[in-house]
């Protein structure tokens, strides 16, 4: 196998990223753990009432002994953000935003749910009129129209890089850019328009998005608006697949009581598989989740695949 290959992947550094680290490589099998802790919910909360710890604990003390306790059992971390998923050779491959990729035989999806809102006029107005959370789930929506992107990170970016195979034109308004130099200088050598140190304070239309208005007083005028306010979050990444959301909100991904979902070797656990928003919770379905996708790697393996 190449050097860049592993049993089981898991996206997310949160509680239950980090317990399927922990027991996947329990298990004895090559383990790589994507994301940073700061991403994760649990990183500026305190947690009570939690099996355990008998006062309130810092939710970034639990999430850094969670990890060297991963590290211990011999799983691997790398603090970058996964920008695009794959099915591919009877496995998976995963692209980070430094444009490197590694493949695995499971992957494990544990990166939660959050859609951060532009909180701006016009925003909830326009949702599915226009408005977008998700470029992957979107983008061929909008061929051969003017569209915009807001957004920081790494999701914003390789988001924007995206809409250039169907949008006529894809402004990317940011405050300031917080991606890699790989990805900034794929920025650089694109199409995309980068408005930086601006951002969207009202987004207008009739019946539908026609325009945005900037801080600096700017109108573009555009047929799309897809916030980006984060890393990639679990629709985008799920998206390529083929993945099954739930019907009513489709921002959260079905499993049975291993973990599974509709995909072989593709596994789901924490908040993104639904309520209740607990630790408890997502430390328990990780747990599962790292247990299964282990064993299914080792029997993928037995079968000489």
């Amino acid at each position: 196998m190449p050097a860049d290959f592993y049993d089981v992947a898991i996206i997310g550094r949160g509680p239950a990223g980090l317990q399927a680290g922990i027991h996947a490589a329990g298990k004895k099998v090559s383990v790589i753990v994507f994301g940073r802790a700061e991403r994760s919910s649990l990183y500026r909360a305190r947690i009570a009432n939690f099996c355990g710890p008998k006062d309130v604990v810092a939710g970034k003390e639990i999430l850094e002994t969670g990890k060297k306790q991963a590290e211990a059992l011999g799983a691997a971390f790398l603090e970058e953000d996964v920008i695009e998923t794959k099915t591919e050779n009877d496995g998976f491959t995963l692209t980070t935003e430094s444009g490197k990729t590694y493949a695995s035989t499971a992957l494990i999806l544990a990166m939660g749910v959050a859609r951060k809102k532009l909180l701006v006029k016009g925003e909830k107005d326009f949702v599915g009129r226009g408005v977008t959370y998700c470029v992957d789930c979107d983008a061929s929506f909008y061929k051969d129209v003017d569209v915009v992107v807001v957004g920081n990170e790494s999701a914003a970016a390789s988001g924007a890089l995206t809409l250039l195979h169907y949008a006529r034109t894809v402004y990317l308004v940011c405050r300031k850019l917080a991606i890699s130099d790989s990805l900034f200088k794929q920025l650089q050598n694109s199409k995309v328009k980068l408005l930086e140190g601006t951002w969207i304070k009202e987004i207008v239309g009739s019946q539908a998005v026609e325009g945005v208005v900037l801080a600096s007083g700017e109108t573009l005028k555009v047929k799309g608006v897809f916030i980006e306010l984060g890393a990639k979050g679990a629709m985008e990444l799920a998206a390529n697949l083929g993945v099954v959301f739930d019907a009513e909100t489709f921002s959260l991904i079905e499993t049975n009581k291993k973990q599974e979902t509709n995909i072989p070797g593709v596994y789901a656990a924490g908040d993104i598989t639904g309520p209740p928003w607990q630790i408890a919770k997502a430390v328990g379905e990780g747990c599962v989740a790292g247990i299964e996708a282990a064993e299914y790697a080792k029997k993928r393996r037995a079968e000489g695949r």
